[in-house]
């Protein structure tokens, strides 16, 4: 199966496609990506990842031509961006 990884920080991203075996699970793809060498930073107990946008599990089977996304952190919650951007309006 042709499967891409997918990771993004603020700065850069990095898609690398690979050929999964059949059945193959989300976390299989990943470590056999190599992604995990590039970006040691990721820590799957911790890190979110999903596929397509669609949060889900580790063990979840994939598809042909799915991209497996790992998610990072938020720097900022998105609600008290909100709150600060109107502070500065209001300003």
């Amino acid at each position: 199966m042709n499967i891409e990884v997918a990771y993004a920080k603020s700065d850069e991203q990095l898609i690398l496609t690979i050929q999964a075996p059949d059945p193959c699970t989300v976390e299989q793809a990943i470590e056999q990506s190599g992604i995990l060498k590039h970006y040691p930073d990721i820590d799957l107990t911790k890190n979110k990842v999903g596929i397509f946008s669609q949060i889900c599990t580790l063990n979840k089977c994939l598809q042909e031509n799915d991209r497996v996304e790992i998610y990072r952190s938020l720097a900022v919650n998105p609600m008290e961006a909100r709150r600060q951007r109107a502070i500065q309006q209001q300003s």
